[in-house]
């Protein structure tokens, strides 16, 4: 009983904590792309560093290689559309679009493992497409931010599904170590090509380098690996209701750090509890429907 109580404490710390990294984004200086680069090299030098310390074995085959620095990819794509959705919008507005990939899950997932697609997933998905309308009617100035918000949320759908598959054969913090360096690798491959790596100079100011490291240590490989440990001893249902708990700690998080410019209209709050809702709704129609 101890045990749950710590792991549903270290649970909600570190959703919370993953809900902080809406607010780092829109904090930090640098462009997406740029961020999103340094992350990944912070978070998976850290894990490096980790793996180092428990001497923990980290070969894997060839095949699964591949397929975590293919999966690095969509998960670098998610994030540098995740930050440029806040660059040009704001953090409430990218993080309630980012919650609709509850809503492309249900469809991508029958598709990708050619299953059924459950009616009831289409009646969850028709809610939140309807959240989702309210607030590009309410919300029109922010529309660029809107678009990137929801393509975020396709690519964490997608990596989501491929590593729902993967975990069964793998340790979650390979993969996730593996996926780091991968993303690593695409980002710096483009990087490359568009020239901005070569004219890099790092000089950085002060804060955003103590930001970038809060970003890649404690939101990003300490976060993924207390997220992945409470698992042993927490449901699934619980995990997943208490992960939805994301955008809410970052809406919150927002409105305390940048104030008035966190204001919404009422259409938007109408949509963010049209969403919100229906995401808090899917696990408990999940678990009613598999009890059947």
């Amino acid at each position: 009983m101890e045990a749950t109580k710590k792991n549903l404490l270290i649970l909600h710390l570190t959703v919370f904590v993953w809900g902080f990294t809406g607010v780092l984004g829109k904090v930090i200086s640098i462009d997406a792309v740029p961020m999103v680069w340094y992350r990944v090299l912070i978070a998976a030098a850290t894990l490096f560093a980790w793996f180092l310390i428990t001497r923990k074995n980290i070969k894997i085959t060839r095949t699964q290689f591949i397929q975590f620095f293919l999966t690095g990819a969509i998960v670098a794509i998610h994030w540098i559309f995740f930050f440029h959705a806040i660059k040009v919008s704001t953090v409430s507005v990218t993080l309630v679009c980012l919650s609709s990939f509850t809503l492309f899950t249900a469809i991508l997932e029958p598709i990708i493992k050619k299953q059924p697609i459950q009616t009831g997933d289409i009646f969850i998905g028709l809610l939140i497409i309807l959240g989702i309308y309210m607030i590009f009617k309410f919300e029109g100035q922010y529309t660029l931010g809107i678009i990137f918000g929801l393509l975020a949320a396709v690519a964490s759908s997608l990596f989501s599904i491929i590593n729902s598959t993967l975990v069964q054969k793998s340790e979650p913090s390979i993969i996730g170590f593996y996926e780091l360096l991968g993303g690593l690798f695409w980002i710096t491959l483009y990087r490359l090509y568009d020239g901005s790596l070569l004219s890099m100079h790092f000089n950085l100011s002060t804060s955003d380098w103590f930001y970038l490291a809060l970003l890649g240590t404690l939101c990003t490989s300490v976060a993924y690996v207390a997220g992945v440990s409470v698992m042993r001893t927490l449901s699934a249902f619980r995990v997943a209701l208490i992960t939805n708990l994301e955008p809410v700690y970052g809406i919150l998080l927002a409105f305390i750090f940048f104030q008035n410019k966190e204001q919404m209209t009422g259409g938007f709050y109408i949509g963010a509890i049209i969403i919100l809702g229906s995401i808090f709704l899917y696990p408990i129609y999940k678990k009613r429907k598999n009890k059947l």
